[in-house]
């Protein structure tokens, strides 16, 4: 959530930034309402100030032994004026929370304008893209010849974008959950931990996927969601919270599934493993001070890299135009791994700096130097999300006859070389 004091002083700028993120957000609804607030309060300050006034003289007439219940009559429907005045108010408040949670975060500076994907600008590619002497195949081709992937009786118990992962390939998944959490704990330096994996609204409102997203979450029917994301309550941890400047940064890694209804994409990837309503994702959160918030970025888009260099799996890591970013992103570098069975790059992570965005929704502060609470900056980064980097390591590392060579750097998990249609259950 944006500060409002600074969205009225900064209307122009504010209004730009929205047209360049390809919101049709009109401020108008929240101009009148800040005009009614202050209309209401000027109201509600001069009733108080009357009510003072006759107190003093209620006060004086008693001790002058005087008759007083003309005027504490008066009193009477001023304090009813009062309480009505302030019920107002506060329902204008109200209104303009609710009003300012759908307002996205604005862009940084160094965010490159555009309006879609195509827009989007490559900052660094990695890797050689393999040769093969056979057409390569698309992953979920791979997956159903061996047996290993089971979509047919996935949706008989459950519908469609569910899949069964059998034998070898589970233990794949297992192993490259491993690997991450191995490394960005060992290496990279960040505390694993395990949290929830339902939430109430409150946490949903604090990351900025509730109110205006609901129509993408699961719902259950005593109140709570299912996550979408570890990002929602691992930022959610020190909510309503104050921490000490010692105390940043923090650096959190958590493996959970997620879940998503996927929303307006039907007709999207309808085959295979790229858009499921569950899937599993290994994410690094940060908290930390400001002026620390973009190098931090760039350090959590490194470790996210990493991972891919490992696996040896070719990637390009583009900054996202302003057109493209999430809602509640200043800026944001997606990372697409290589898919030769689809002869494409695809999104495999998504390295956001919020800002002061999600700590302003969740009130979430440090003391600076001089003492007073300041909102920490929030980033988050899949790191990467698992089903997708199982997708890439089936389809870059197949072979002619079906089979799938493990990466160097999954072998020790796995304790095999070679999975495929000899080794699959």
């Amino acid at each position: 959530m944006l500060d409002i004091k600074w969205v009225l002083g900064n209307l122009d700028l504010v209004k730009d930034a929205l047209k360049n993120r390809n919101s049709d957000l009109c401020l108008d609804e929240l101009l009148a309402l800040e005009e009614s607030r202050k209309q209401v309060q000027r109201e509600f300050d001069s009733l108080r100030a009357l009510q003072n006034t006759k107190s003093k003289e209620i006060a004086l007439l008693k001790k002058e032994k005087k008759d007083a219940s003309q005027i504490l009559s008066e009193m009477q429907a001023v304090a009813a004026r009062v309480k009505e005045t302030g019920q107002r108010q506060s329902e204008i408040e109200l209104k303009i929370k609710d009003t300012m949670l759908v307002i996205p975060n604005l862009p940084h500076a160094s965010v490159p304008l555009g309006k879609s994907e195509a827009d989007n600008q490559t900052v660094r590619e990695w890797g050689e893209k393999r040769t093969f002497d056979f057409k390569p195949k698309e992953h979920w081709e791979l997956g159903e010849k061996s047996g290993m992937l089971d979509f047919e009786r996935a949706a008989r118990m459950t519908g469609a974008r569910f899949a069964i992962y059998r034998g070898a390939l589970a233990r794949l998944e297992r192993a490259l959950i491993q690997f991450m959490l191995d490394l960005h704990t060992r290496e990279h330096g960040y505390e694993e931990i395990i949290v929830p994996y339902m939430v109430n609204a409150d946490a949903l409102v604090g990351t900025g996927q509730l109110p205006k997203f609901e129509e993408e979450l699961f719902k259950t029917n005593v109140g709570l969601y299912l996550i979408p994301t570890a990002e929602v309550p691992v930022t959610n941890i020190f909510r309503g919270e104050t921490l000490l400047k010692t105390d940043l940064p923090k650096k959190f890694c958590t493996f959970t599934p997620c879940f998503r209804s996927e929303a307006g994409s039907y007709g999207k990837d309808v085959k295979g493993l790229v858009r499921q309503h569950q899937f599993h994702k290994v994410e690094l959160v940060k908290l930390c001070m400001p002026e620390h918030s973009y190098d931090e970025l760039a350090a959590l888009t490194k470790d996210a890299e990493h991972v891919l260099e490992l696996l040896i799996l070719p990637y390009r890591t583009v900054v996202l135009c302003t057109g493209d970013m999430g809602f509640g992103a200043a800026k944001t570098f997606d990372i697409e791994v290589w898919l030769p069975g689809q002869d494409r790059y695809r999104e495999i992570s998504s390295c956001s700096n919020c800002e002061a965005f999600q700590a302003r929704r969740m009130n979430t502060r440090f003391k600076g130097d001089d003492g007073k609470p300041q909102f920490i900056h929030t980033l988050n980064g899949s790191a990467l999300a698992v089903g997708r980097t199982l997708i890439a390591v089936i389809e870059n590392y197949q072979n002619a006859d079906g089979s799938i060579t493990v990466p160097d750097a999954l072998q020790g998990y796995m304790g095999c070389q070679m999975i495929g249609v000899s080794s699959s259950l």
